[in-house]
């Protein structure tokens, strides 16, 4: 099956575009809805966790404790390479599987690290970037997470750059305050053309 990924930084809009084309008739294939699956109560995960960081880390409900897990993560490096170890293998498995049984003309994976993590690049046919300028990523975040700028920064900051998105990228959606009807412009002129890639 021909498969897009679709990536962006936070705050770009990826979620967005992304519904757009489910709306099309695109199967979604989410790694980040993955990875909350793999760390909720009973997932997959947990018990590598678990082992891994110890039990403060794991939730009343079984889930991982999201907060504390985050402050350790941006404190200390080899905490996050030791978690990236355990899930994303996992998270890898679970969107193979997920990819395998997806019923449509394409395939788009959303994979906010796309560029971050290297191997990704090969696993897709296309990569399609949501772009907007970093004042808007903040001001989005801000609005829609109560974070304050400088914790916005500080994700931004872990993420590939603009730059590097952009010369990643195949395909680019602009979506810099951009209005919903030419975002759907751009989602159907790129639809268009994956459906003729997909058709050979």
């Amino acid at each position: 099956m021909f498969v897009v990924g679709l990536t962006g930084g936070i705050g770009s809009g990826k979620s967005t575009v992304a519904d757009l084309f489910a709306q099309r008739g695109v199967p979604l294939v989410d790694t980040d809805v993955i990875a909350h699956r793999i760390t909720a109560p009973d997932g997959i995960a947990m018990p590598q966790i678990a082992a891994e960081f110890g039990s403060e880390f794991v939730a009343a409900d079984g889930s991982l404790d999201r907060a504390r897990m985050r402050t350790l993560v941006f404190g200390e490096d080899g905490a996050r390479k030791r978690l990236e170890g355990i899930t994303h293998p996992l998270i890898r498995a679970e969107t193979e599987r997920e990819q395998r049984e997806a019923q449509g003309p394409y395939v788009i994976v959303v994979v906010p690290l796309l560029v971050e993590s290297g191997s990704w690049k090969n696993r897709v046919n296309r990569v399609l970037t949501v772009d907007c300028s970093v004042d808007t990523q903040i001001a989005r975040v801000m609005n829609r997470n109560g974070f304050s700028r400088e914790q916005v920064l500080a994700i931004i900051a872990r993420q590939a750059t603009r730059e590097a998105r952009l010369a990643a990228a195949d395909d680019v959606i602009d979506n810099d305050n951009t209005p919903l009807a030419a975002l759907e412009a751009q989602v159907d002129a790129q639809h268009r053309a994956y459906l003729s890639l997909a058709n050979g």
